[in-house]
This record gives structure tokens, C-alpha cells and sequence, in this order.
């Protein structure tokens, strides 16, 4: 008798690389978002597996930074030299055959990240490092429900891309205003509510509290500032009586440090 293995919930860990990548594309998809398309020969090899990866990317903001990159080691500490500013981004899409990879930046006007997205131009370079790992969720669970503000939107799109055609997914996403309203494709069939910070009556946790949670079993994810994000997961798990172990709740930048993703 052949022993039937269920998927499950993982972590697979990837070789630390550094790459040094050249701009290929710049286009805005709102008024706040844009897309940096990266690429080169040294993206040969990278693997991103989980929809809510991340990657390091590189600014240096001086030119003993910018030696020190050229020689930097990840994991290797502060033998390196002078590190340069880093921050966390998910990879949106890449293609190995072409050598393409995509990176949707919030512009929102401060931070080494924004600030360098604000002036890039196809031909430039950017140093990205990972990922380290991707946290494997395999599509076994009826229903998905996916909250975040902009940062949150690489991945939400990712996870709603790869669904197969007979889940549900409730997606609800806090942005600026409707002009920041992307489409999200998926094969599943997806609800989403945005939340408008402008000029809006409810924020993100008051209209969390307020969800009818899909049936079946449920994967629920959330992404946005790391004190609303522990709030709306007290909410999931206290008055919506969500499954701990299939709640995953994570801070994507602080409130009182701007410059991260």
C-alpha cells in the first residue's frame, strides 16, 4: 500500500546570493506604485517559491558604501565594511528565461528604497540579495483571506495568481485613494474590498472586524504596519475564531520608521 503524504505548511532555504542587477523598465501602475523591471546575467539561478518572499535590496548612500557593495558578503556580519541601507521588497514576478525580475515600489516620498525608485532610469544598476527562504503554503485550503495595505500587494497578487480555479479568496486592502486600485487576476473566484484612507469612514481593522469570513477551510494572511498588523490578528483569531496555526500576520514597515518597505 502506497503511504499518501498530505501537504503541509513549509519552509525551504535557499543559497544567500548577491546579484547586481540593471534596470530594464520603469512604469507606473497608480499614481503611488511603480514597477522596476531588473535584469541581467546574474539573475541566472534565482528562486523565489513563496508569494510573500522577500529579497534585500541595496542603496548606498556614499561612495565608501558604494566599494564596500561591490565586495559584500551576505551573513558574513560587520566584516564587510560599511554596509549600505537595505530593505525588504517581494519579488512581483521573475522569468529565468528572460532574465527579468519586477519589484513594485510605494512611492511615498522618504526612505533610501522610495527615494531611489522616485529617480531610476533603464540602464542603472541595483544590488538585491535572497531570498533566504520561501515559507511553502500549498494551495489545500477552501478559502484564502488576504488583508494588507500597498506593501501587501506583490505578494496578495501572487498568492491570488496561483490559486487553482475552485477556491475563494476575500481580499481587503487598504490604499490612498481609488486611484491606487489595481486589478488582481486570479483562476479563483476573489472579492475584493479596498479600503480608501482618504476620505474613508472605515480603516483597515474596523473593516476586518466587520468581514463575513468565507467558509471551508481557511488560510488567512496579513500584511501592513506591524501594531495594526498584531491588532487585526487578535481580531482573526479572537472574534472571528480563525485557526491559529493557519494565521499568519507579519509587519511589513513601522509607523515611527518610514524608511521601510
Amino acid at each position: 500500500m502506497t503511504e499518501v503524504i498530505e501537504p503541509s505548511i513549509h519552509r525551504v532555504m535557499h543559497e544567500i546570493k548577491r546579484r547586481r542587477l540593471q534596470v530594464l523598465r520603469v512604469v507606473d501602475l497608480t499614481p503611488r506604485m511603480r514597477r522596476i523591471t531588473l535584469g541581467g546575467p546574474e539573475l541566472a539561478g534565482f528562486v523565489s517559491l513563496g508569494s510573500d518572499d522577500h529579497v534585500k535590496l541595496m542603496f548606498p548612500q556614499n561612495a565608501e558604501q558604494q566599494a564596500a557593495l561591490e565586495t559584500l558578503v551576505l551573513g558574513a556580519g560587520k566584516d564587510n565594511g560599511p554596509l549600505p541601507a537595505m530593505r525588504d521588497y517581494t519579488p512581483r514576478r521573475y522569468d529565468l528565461d528572460t532574465l527579468e525580475l519586477d519589484i513594485d515600489f510605494v512611492l511615498h516620498g522618504d526612505g533610501p528604497a522610495s527615494t531611489w525608485a522616485e529617480q531610476a532610469q533603464p540602464g542603472q544598476f541595483l544590488h538585491i540579495g535572497g531570498p533566504r527562504g520561501s515559507m511553502i503554503v500549498p494551495d489545500m485550503f477552501d478559502s484564502y483571506l488576504l488583508i494588507g495595505d500597498e506593501t501587501a500587494l506583490p505578494a496578495i497578487a501572487r498568492r491570488l495568481e496561483g490559486l487553482a480555479a475552485n477556491r475563494r479568496a476575500l481580499v481587503v486592502v487598504e490604499v490612498e485613494n481609488g486611484a491606487e486600485q489595481q486589478k488582481l487576476e486570479s483562476p479563483a473566484q476573489v472579492n475584493v474590498i479596498w479600503v480608501l484612507r482618504e476620505g474613508g469612514k472605515n480603516n483597515l481593522l474596523t473593516t476586518v472586524k466587520q468581514l463575513q469570513v468565507p467558509g471551508g477551510s481557511l488560510y488567512a494572511w496579513v500584511a501592513t504596519e506591524s501594531k495594526v498588523s498584531r491588532q487585526i490578528r487578535r481580531v482573526l483569531l479572537d472574534e472571528h475564531r480563525l485557526d491559529e496555526q493557519f494565521v499568519k500576520a507579519v509587519g511589513y514597515w513601522k509607523q515611527d520608521d518610514s524608511d521601510d518597505e
